[in-house]
């Protein structure tokens, strides 16, 4: 009689029980260490334990143990779950070891999620053919054999179709923009808003070019915003020859370097580009800055050229009439206490010129060589605070002035820019100082404006940081 020890099943049933418990609680811990610190093999791991463990015991003991044919039905059965969370396992290590831990900027990680799928439906096939093959004696010969000859059909036909989404792909894969990206093509200029399979969504500012990735694919383009950093924008302008370059380009240059779009402490540069013509380099912080710089550029040159007397395009400036002046005196003549003789004395010496919608007109810190009268138009006085944020302080409009520490030579504490188009009246500081001379009242006047001045300076910038 045989005894029970030399059973054939004893050792599959004995390595089962011991075994079986042993690995559970292992990879139940390890389960747990995994999970505790975040990583993305604790699925896996979980697969592992909760259903590959155990159908596989299971199938140790139906062949092994009970000698149950690998033919028979329930054999089979438990043989299809086991190979297809063993496929469930592959997939999910697969992707958890090469992509989800993968590093920036490694090609692990621009991999777009389409070649991802693509990639695990092949993995799926496969391992379903398999076990069909090897667990219930299916023959798949005859399967590949007829999905080849409807590859070869569908591909001829939808050729036209399959190479633009083997173009997306591509362009998805090497991934030569991102979504946000500004990108110069030789069709078209813009924002990347969407990238799919078929083509890429631009932004042009005037509507969405929906250009086909193939077209992108075949030819060569500018990514704008690659690498990140400064992006410069050059601006054309004409004077008249017989502007002096020198100031010329200190006048764009001073324009630009007032732009709000410049991009931290870069420094723009104007230089001759040769006859009347002169080119100004600005730093911006993004492309998207590009139009919007170039327009308010271009606004503000017309009005600071004007201020400078110099002929932009070759135009002389006829805004500053003997008419206007004696206009804009009679304005303000009230907050100059002027009587018409004294009106008539400083005719001579005044000018009367404009600034455009948002242009500066004193800057913090400033120390004026001149006074300014509002005439036409509102000006915003603004404090800068000491993070550099400019707080508003009050509204000028007609009748009133900044400037006035021309005489006392301190710098300004607040700045000022204009709210829409103002027409201003400029008085040099020696004729200032002439007229306070001869008018005491004035001179108190002036004083007690600087005084309240610096009064409402503080109070907005001790409102602003209670806010």
């Amino acid at each position: 009689m045989t005894s029970v020890l030399d059973a054939p099943w004893f050792s599959w049933a004995v390595g089962v029980a011991v075994g079986f418990p042993v690995v559970l609680v292992a990879l139940t811990e390890v389960h747990s260490a995994l999970r505790r610190r975040g990583s993305v093999l604790a699925r896996p791991v979980y697969l592992l334990r909760t259903y590959i463990l155990p159908l596989g015991a299971l199938l140790v003991l139906l062949v092994g143990a009970m000698q149950i044919s690998g033919e028979a039905t329930p054999v089979r059965i438990v043989a299809t779950a086991f190979g297809f969370v063993v496929l469930v396992l592959l997939l999910s290590g697969l992707n958890a070891t090469l992509f989800q831990g993968a590093p920036e900027g490694t090609w692990r990680k621009r991999i777009p999620s389409i070649f991802l799928d693509v990639a695990r439906f092949g993995l799926i096939a496969i391992g379903i053919c398999l076990i069909f093959a090897y667990i219930w004696g299916a023959n798949v010969g005859g399967l590949f054999t007829a999905l080849g000859v409807s590859s070869i059909v569908l591909g001829l036909a939808l050729q036209n179709s399959v190479g633009q989404i083997i173009s997306g792909l591509l362009v998805l894969f090497e991934q030569p923009f991102q979504l946000g990206d500004w990108v110069d093509t030789p069709s078209v200029r813009g924002r990347v808003v969407e990238v799919n399979w078929r083509a890429t969504h631009i932004d042009t500012g005037s509507g969405l070019q929906i250009m086909p990735n193939s077209v992108l694919a075949a030819s060569s383009f500018t990514n704008l915003s690659r690498p990140p950093g400064i992006h410069w924008i050059t601006v054309a302008t004409v004077f008249s020859p017989n502007d002096p370059p020198d100031i010329v380009c200190q006048v764009l240059t001073g324009v630009a370097r007032m732009l709000p779009h410049i991009a931290g402490h870069a420094v723009p540069s104007s230089v001759p580009g040769g006859g009347a013509d002169y080119e100004t380099s600005i730093p911006l912080r993004t492309p998207a800055d590009a139009f919007a710089a170039k327009a308010m550029f271009l606004r503000w040159i017309w009005y600071a050229a004007r201020r400078a007397e110099l002929r932009l395009d070759g135009v002389d400036d006829d805004f500053g009439t003997a008419e206007r002046l004696e206009k804009a005196l009679r304005v303000i003549a009230p907050t100059l206490r002027l009587s018409h003789t004294d009106q008539q004395g400083l005719l001579p010496h005044t000018r009367i010129t404009r600034y455009g919608a948002d242009e500066t007109v004193q800057s913090v810190g400033e120390v004026p060589k001149r006074m300014t009268f509002v005439v036409e138009g509102n000006i915003r006085l603004v404090a800068e605070d000491d993070d550099g944020t400019l707080v508003p302080v009050r509204s000028l409009a007609e009748g009133d002035y900044l400037g006035q520490t021309a005489l006392t030579r301190e710098p300004v504490s607040a700045g000022a820019y204009a709210l829409d188009e103002v027409t201003v009246l400029q008085i040099d500081r020696e004729h200032i100082e002439e007229l306070v001379g001869r008018k005491p009242l004035l001179l108190q006047d002036i004083g007690r404006a600087i005084e309240e001045r610096k009064v409402d300076v503080r109070r907005a910038l001790t409102a602003a940081r209670d806010a």
